[in-house]
């Protein structure tokens, strides 16, 4: 092979490896610590959320619907509270909570808004009858 062959097969090498080299840096940001997430788990005779995340600085504060929580681990933690609390620190019928990371400075790190489980703050309803219809 001459030299003027391999000039002209570096550019389509390029080319074909030019779109890995894009996903690769646009993968990048899905490397970040994922969203903090929440479900429901049983802590001693009652049922808690259970609400885990992961925090750059283990120093930062977690703070859920405003409230400063203390949390297990370090970067990644958790946090067990009971139904009840979640309920008195949220509006009636909520379907989120909000978890925010906060410096040791005061200045907010990142908020995140967190589904709660179906149903979990939703107002007991009696029914004394259920009808359901397919079609």
């Amino acid at each position: 092979m001459d030299r003027t062959a391999s000039a002209r097969r570096l550019p389509r090498r390029a080319l074909i490896a030019a779109p890995a080299i894009l996903l690769a840096s646009l993968a990048t940001p899905a490397a970040a610590a994922p969203e903090p997430s929440a479900r429901l788990v049983r802590c001693g005779e009652q049922s808690c959320l259970r609400i885990v995340g992961h925090r750059v600085d283990p120093a930062s504060a977690v703070r859920i619907n405003g409230r400063a929580v203390e949390t297990e681990g370090h970067r990644r933690w958790k946090v067990d509270l009971p139904v009840e609390t979640v309920r008195d620190w949220s509006e009636p019928n909520a379907r989120t909570i909000e978890v925010a990371l906060q410096r040791s400075n005061g200045e907010q790190e990142t908020a995140a808004t967190v589904d709660l489980p179906i149903g979990l703050l939703a107002t007991e309803l009696d029914l004394a009858s259920l009808v359901v219809t397919a079609g």
